[in-house]
C-alpha cells in the first residue's frame, strides 16, 4: 500500500539531493547558454572555417547520448591523467552537449528576423557589432524564451543521469533511500513528484517571461 508518509524521514535527504541538482542545473544552463550564444553566431557567421567547425560541434553533441559523453568524461578522462570530481564531471559535460541544442536554438532565432528590421538598422549606420548588440541578439532571444526553455528544463531532467557517476542529487540519494528503506515504490513516486511538479514550476515561469518579453507584439503594438 502507498505510503508517501515513510518518506517524510527522509526530507532532509531530499533537500540534499534537490541542492545539488539545482546547482549543477544553473552551473550548466549558465555554460551552455554561453556555449551555445558562441555557436549560434559561429553558425550564422560568413567565417567558413568557424562555420565549419560549429557546424561540426553541433552534429557531434547532438548525436553521441549524455552518458557516454559522462562516462566518457568521469571514467575515461582519468586515463589520460585528467581527474574530475563528478559534479563538475556534469556541469562540464552537459554545458557543452546542451551547448549545441542551445546554439541551433538561437540560431534559428537569428534566422526568424525579419531582413528589413536588419537593413533598416544598417541604414541608420549601425556597425556589425552594434547590430548584433542592440536589434539580432535582443530580438532573436525574446522570440526563442519557450525553445530555450524546453531546452533548458530537458537538461535539468538529464542530470538525473549523474546518480550514475556516484553524484549524489535528486536520483542519486533516492536510491540510495530505497535500498535502506526497502520502499522503492514509495520512494520513486514521491521523486516523480518533485521532478513533476519543479518542471511544472519552471515551464510556468518560462510562460510568464515569455508573455512579459512578448507583450508590445501579443497586443498588436
Amino acid at each position: 500500500m502507498l505510503d508517501l508518509s515513510a518518506m517524510a524521514g527522509y526530507l532532509p535527504e531530499f533537500v540534499e539531493g534537490f541542492i545539488i541538482t539545482a546547482q549543477v542545473s544553473i552551473i550548466s544552463i549558465i555554460g551552455s547558454f554561453i556555449v551555445g550564444l558562441m555557436v549560434a553566431l559561429a553558425r550564422v557567421s560568413t567565417n567558413k572555417i568557424f562555420n565549419f567547425i560549429s557546424l561540426i560541434y553541433v552534429d557531434l553533441f547532438r548525436n553521441i547520448p549524455f552518458i557516454v559523453l559522462i562516462f566518457f568524461g568521469y571514467y575515461g578522462l582519468p586515463e589520460i591523467g585528467i581527474y574530475i570530481n563528478a559534479f563538475w564531471t556534469g556541469c562540464l559535460v552537459l554545458s557543452i552537449a546542451v551547448g549545441a541544442y542551445v546554439g541551433e536554438t538561437i540560431r534559428a532565432g537569428i534566422l526568424g528576423i525579419d531582413k528589413g528590421i536588419v537593413e533598416a538598422a544598417r541604414s541608420f549606420g549601425f556597425s556589425k557589432l552594434k547590430l548584433y548588440r542592440k536589434i539580432i541578439l535582443p530580438i532573436s532571444l525574446t522570440v526563442s524564451v519557450r525553445p530555450l526553455g524546453s531546452v533548458f528544463i530537458n537538461l535539468i531532467l538529464t542530470t538525473s543521469i549523474l546518480s550514475t557517476i556516484t553524484l549524489n542529487e535528486l536520483t542519486g540519494v533516492s536510491k540510495v533511500i530505497a535500498s535502506n528503506t526497502f520502499r522503492p515504490f514509495e520512494v520513486y513516486v514521491f521523486l516523480v513528484l518533485l521532478y513533476g511538479a519543479l518542471t511544472f514550476v519552471i515551464s510556468g515561469l518560462i510562460t510568464l517571461w515569455h508573455k512579459r518579453l512578448n507583450r508590445y507584439l501579443e497586443e498588436g503594438v
